[in-house]
């Protein structure tokens, strides 16, 4: 089982609550958390804004049928692993329900070992999927599913063979050194150096020297002769980031090194051959620099032919699931931590967040949580607050889940207006003890309602009783 599909739950759609409350416990003991709800129609309210590793469901359902439900899902594009349980002696319905893409089928009476290993089936299943597209969603730790990115992968690619300068386009904090990088990996010069340099960190009046080298005596300080970033870089590649950021007067002399493959180091008087290949970068409009004069358009269109733009996140939406579970595995290993869960409010804040700051403002977030997260569950309030607020904001209504675990969205909870508002630990006890009196007592299915681990739930109880 891959660990996306160990945080996130099993849903169980059966309108029987014994029965669905048979599966639930079955499931649970087996190692998985699970939601229940007691119809399609609920199922389809929860998918919405809640992942799931896979559903199980019955046939027999009020109002939309479980083979509707399974239907309605394919033909929207779904690939969840889906098992759809049918009445003894229908085996007319199971085969409709494989026909039309269910990754399995179980029988009533239902035996426990066999609900067990059919829901092993299926996630393995997917994680053999997972793992063939995994490798197809990474370009040298790069990740991304969406097209725009297959695309970007596909190219990055194809021009890594070459030896023309290459130049990226992107927002901050889209991965434009991780993608200078990954061409890098991908081309013949991956033996040799990578070296990268921001353009905007280096003094206007270093940089000659910095890029070029110099000669003993060339100025002031110079006791010795030094070499520079080309040099640095032989055989290999130079990665110019901010590129943008480069005086105008350094740009003339960057081009003829690029034409001529030579440099002439400061107050040296004759040119040395480089072999260096050019990666820029830039989040600045170039054609605007140019008109500002802030540019030069020789230089922009020498790397110009061969360009590279790094869609911002809010443009890759179905990669944000990837690169959140993506991202937990890589810090969770570097922090040497297990994140065994991750609570669906947190999961819908980091899902639903715009992400100004792209990629680089993902991972923040995620090393941010991991760091703090306790007991492996990472939790909501493990978040930055903008992300929790906005997404909040974006989401537009609280969601509401009931006993069964179906959750209602749209249900607002009226402001009260008390003579003194209660603290935040006082609402808490309160909301705990009210659910734990709803469930008769069952901390599983308290644990479940208010969408925590049960050693939380655990653990708060006994905090309350301090």
């Amino acid at each position: 089982m891959t660990h996306q599909e160990h945080l996130l739950p099993l849903l169980v759609v059966e309108d029987d609550a014994a029965i669905r409350e048979l599966l639930e416990e079955e499931l649970n003991d087996a190692g998985y958390d699970t939601l229940g709800v007691p119809s399609a129609e609920d199922a389809l309210a929860l998918l919405s804004h809640t992942p799931v590793a896979m559903m199980i469901t019955d046939v027999r359902l009020p109002g939309m049928t479980g083979i509707q439900l399974l239907q309605q899902l394919r033909q929207s594009g779904s690939e969840l692993g889906i098992i759809v349980i049918t009445a003894f002696g229908t085996i007319d319905q199971a085969v409709e329900a494989l026909k039309l893409g269910a990754d399995d089928f179980l029988t009533k009476p239902l035996d426990l070992d066999a609900i067990r290993e059919a829901v092993f089936r299926v996630l393995e299943r997917q994680r053999l999927s997972l793992s063939h597209d995994t490798e197809l969603s990474h370009f040298h730790g790069i990740v991304g599913k969406s097209p725009s990115m297959q695309s970007l992968f596909h190219d990055a690619s194809r021009l890594a063979k070459s030896d023309a300068p290459i130049l990226i386009l992107g927002e901050s904090g889209t991965g434009k050194e991780l993608l200078a990088r990954a061409i890098h990996q991908e081309s013949k010069r991956h033996d040799a150096p990578f070296v990268p340099v921001n353009c905007a960190s280096i003094p206007a009046d270093l940089m000659e020297s910095e890029f070029f080298g110099h000669v003993k005596g060339a100025f002031t300080g110079a006791n010795e002769a030094r070499r520079g970033l080309f040099h640095s870089a032989k055989g290999g590649s130079l990665f110019l980031d901010e590129i943008g950021e480069m005086p105008v007067n350094l740009q003339a002399k960057l081009l003829r090194a690029l034409q001529e493959k030579t440099v002439r180091p400061v107050g040296g008087e004759r040119e040395e051959p480089v072999d260096v290949r050019i990666i820029a970068a830039t989040h600045r409009n170039l054609e605007k620099e140019i008109e500002q004069e802030n540019f030069r358009s020789d230089l922009f269109y020498r790397l110009e032919t061969f360009s590279l733009r790094i869609p911002p996140l809010r443009e890759r939406g179905t990669d944000i699931e990837h690169l959140v579970f993506a991202l937990i595995d890589k810090h969770a290993e570097a922090q040497n931590k297990q994140i065994e869960q991750i609570e669906p409010e947190a999961l819908n804040s980091l899902l639903n967040y715009p992400y100004p700051g792209n990629v680089r403002e993902l991972e923040n977030a995620i090393m941010r949580a991991v760091t703090l997260s306790e007991e492996g569950v990472l939790q909501h309030n493990d978040l930055p607050e903008r992300l929790r607020e906005q997404a909040s904001q974006h989401n537009g209504s609280e969601i509401t889940p009931t006993l069964s675990g179906e959750v209602l969205p749209g249900t607002q909870v009226p402001a009260p207006a008390p003579a003194r508002w209660p603290s935040l630990e006082e609402v808490e006890k309160r909301y705990i003890r009210k659910v734990l009196e709803a469930t008769g007592g069952n901390k599983r299915r308290t644990a479940e309602v208010l969408g925590i681990a049960r050693r939380t739930l655990y653990r708060r109880l006994e905090d309350n009783e301090d």
